[in-house]
């Protein structure tokens, strides 16, 4: 945590007891002030503020150490103070210790308090395997996150807590429990729910909180993805259309590690291992000559120098993550004697 949370984390605690703060104040600084200037009797004439902050500590318990005196100001004080510091130490003893709790058991208030504290973080909706595995991500990216699932026994929700992930449990359809998740000092919110009905809803209720909050969908239904894109400023993307090229290229071929459209054109990424044709190529030659952008360059026995300068000679051995259209790809297997893919099984 950085010093920038802590310091908002401690005001947004500050801001749940500022009645009570207040009520503190009263009793501590105010009321004792009311004393020096009014007290007066035949014994004292004049009391400091130590020997008046003395007699409304010992009120609070019913116990007064000033003598009564006939001031009517003094005399309401007297009756006043023992129940309105009772109240008020009472009233914030419970609720702190409501707050203590809440916080070892990561309860609807501490998460609260959480988002109050955050600042330009990513909302998840949904802790589902696509959910749990945004998370993972934007965590490696060191982007402050927030959770929000409906179902307490959803299978990720214990595992991110143990990852100190703050989860809030609610119905994310309830524009109240996103009103809980600070949108207003929010980047983006993601929802990943497996409802595309909530998903819309959540977008549209999240884009009220903050015009200019970032977007992004996942809709299992191809067609609503255009629609989305066309209409409203959301990013939307089909979790089916976004696997099916990883699904596909992995049946023909085991090699390729992973797959992605830019426009019309699908780009795949593989390793090449440099055998007889590749041997003494240029990093340069594999883009000029076939297409292929060298993502990294790994030599036996050393580590893989990411997007190795294009003057490096390709020597026997090297590996190479290169990323190219698939047609050339199918080309660049070719000219590498490497047509047939190897039969293996892969997970995707």
């Amino acid at each position: 945590m950085t010093a920038a949370f802590r310091l908002r984390y401690a005001a947004a605690v500050l801001r749940r007891f500022r009645i009570t703060l207040a009520f503190m104040v009263l009793l501590v600084v105010v009321l004792p002030l009311i004393y020096v200037w009014q007290y007066h009797s035949p014994a004292l004439p004049h009391i400091d503020y130590g020997h008046a902050l003395h007699h409304v500590y010992f009120l609070l318990f019913g116990q007064p150490s000033l003598e009564y005196v006939d001031i009517p100001l003094l005399t309401a004080l007297d009756i006043i103070i023992p129940p309105l510091g009772i109240a008020t130490v009472v009233d914030g003893g419970v609720r702190f210790g409501y707050l203590f709790f809440a916080k070892h058991k990561a309860e609807r208030e501490w998460i609260e308090v959480i988002a109050e504290a955050l600042k330009g973080h990513v909302v998840v909706c949904g802790a589902g395997r696509v959910g749990y595995r945004v998370t993972l991500q934007l965590l490696e990216l060191k982007h402050p996150v927030l959770v929000i699932e409906n179902r307490p026994d959803a299978h990720f929700v214990s595992t991110l807590r143990d990852m100190n992930v703050p989860v809030l449990i609610d119905d994310v359809r309830n524009p109240l429990a996103l009103k809980r998740l600070n949108l207003e000092s929010a980047d983006a919110i993601i929802c990943a729910t497996n409802d595309d009905l909530a998903n819309l809803n959540v977008a549209l209720d999240a884009r009220r909180f903050n015009p200019r909050l970032r977007i992004v969908l996942r809709l299992f239904d191809d067609d609503l993805v255009e629609r989305v894109k066309e209409n409203f400023r959301a990013e939307a993307h089909s979790t089916s259309a976004l696997a099916a090229p990883a699904f596909a290229l992995t049946a023909l071929d085991p090699r390729i590690m992973n797959s992605f459209h830019v426009g019309p054109h699908l780009m795949v990424v593989s390793r090449f291992e440099a055998r007889e044709k590749l041997t003494g190529l240029r990093i340069s030659d594999v883009r000029d000559q076939h297409g292929g952008l060298c993502l990294g360059l790994k030599r036996p026995g050393a580590e893989e120098q990411l997007h190795p300068p294009g003057a490096v000679q390709i020597t026997s051995g090297d590996v190479l993550t290169v990323q190219l259209r698939y047609d050339e790809y199918r080309a660049l297997r070719a000219f590498t004697g490497e047509q047939l893919p190897p039969l293996s099984s892969a997970a995707t």
